[in-house]
């Protein structure tokens, strides 16, 4: 198990491209900061948002292949676009490499990419500081980042919007899951 910031530092920063590692490390910035608005506990969230790319690196067919053998696809669309499978690969990963096993933050890991109708609030401020860091920029971005410290349900409905309004307007795939969280968080606002 991991003991302090510094073990983890080291293991993310032979994982991960100095890109990766500056995008990781501005995702925990912007979680912790969002975690103390919403009384989380800052440690498990700083992990929890700094090793969230742990499989970004692998490619395509090597996440496919561990998919496959730990049995972690959910649809077809998870074989046809590879990539969106770093999420649930990587906390795989952290779980068998890195012995953690707490389940919030294996979960928050896998669910940062398509979301989910069960997410808890380390689920949503995983995925949102993903989105809003420092580094990103995007037409919404000001607005997400807004609602990402004011209601955690709103700005999920505002950036699974913006996620499948990309994906429309480049002509790619939809993942069933993201429409189903997008559904979810949009019954819950009425």
């Amino acid at each position: 198990m991991l003991r302090d910031r510094q073990q983890l530092m080291d293991i993310i920063k032979r994982r991960l491209s100095p890109n990766r590692l500056q995008h990781s490390l501005q995702v925990a910035e912007t979680a912790v900061q969002m975690a103390g608005q919403y009384e989380l506990e800052l440690e498990q969230v700083y992990l929890t948002a700094l090793l969230h790319d742990y499989a970004k690196g692998l490619s395509g067919q090597e996440l496919l292949r561990l998919a496959e053998e730990n049995n972690l696809i959910e649809d077809e669309v998870d074989r046809e676009v590879p990539d969106l499978l770093h999420a649930p690969v990587g906390a795989f990963m952290i779980k068998r490499d890195l012995g953690i096993e707490d389940e919030e933050v294996l979960t928050a890991i896998s669910r940062h990419t398509l979301g989910s109708t069960k997410m808890s609030e380390l689920d949503k401020i995983i995925y949102l500081a993903d989105m809003i860091e420092p580094g990103r920029d995007f037409p919404g971005l000001e607005r997400l980042k807004c609602l990402s410290f004011r209601d955690l349900d709103e700005a999920m409905l505002f950036g699974l919007e913006s996620t499948i309004k990309y994906c429309l307007d480049r002509g790619r795939i939809l993942h069933p899951r993201t429409i189903e969280a997008r559904n979810h968080f949009l019954r819950i606002r009425s």
